[in-house]
């Protein structure tokens, strides 16, 4: 079952990362138009794939937790990978995850329609960002490193 679900969280990882630059994509350059129907129904499908992601890694987290914390002989500050996947990689994804929420939060609240393109991309972009610096790339150090697609 972890494996399964491994497969899916790495998989949905490339939906998230092209939505997100979809997003970014398509508020950058309205900035200064109006905000329409696909532009919000984009938006939305960006966040709720990544609150689909952030589910699917929290029960990753709980079916695994216990293997780091328990395979360590040192403290898991002390050891890379446990300190990756249990904290750094969870924090910023919870990071990530909160401030593309409060970015579309916010944007559903402007009464400008060319303020929401505006809070859509600093927020989303922000998550991105953060997004980008807690996925286990290829090139992470061993033990954190993850393949492209099925690893």
């Amino acid at each position: 079952m972890y494996d399964v679900i491994l497969v899916v969280h790495n998989l949905l990882r490339w939906v998230v990362l092209v939505l997100l630059i979809t997003t970014l994509v398509d508020s950058l350059v309205r900035m200064y138009k109006p905000f329409n129907e696909s532009d919000r129904k984009l938006a939305l499908f960006t966040l709720i794939s990544v609150h689909t992601q952030l589910l699917l890694g929290l029960v990753l987290y709980a079916m695994r937790a216990g293997f780091w914390i328990n395979s360590t002989t040192e403290s898991v500050m002390k050891y890379a990978p446990a300190r990756f996947w249990l904290v750094e990689h969870l924090t910023g994804m919870l990071i990530s995850v909160v401030l593309i929420t409060i970015g579309y939060s916010k944007a559903k609240r402007q009464t400008e329609k060319w303020a929401k393109h505006r809070m859509i991309f600093f927020y989303y972009l922000a998550g991105f960002i953060v997004i980008l610096l807690s996925i286990p790339w290829p090139f992470r150090a061993a033990g954190i490193a993850r393949h492209l697609f099925f690893g």
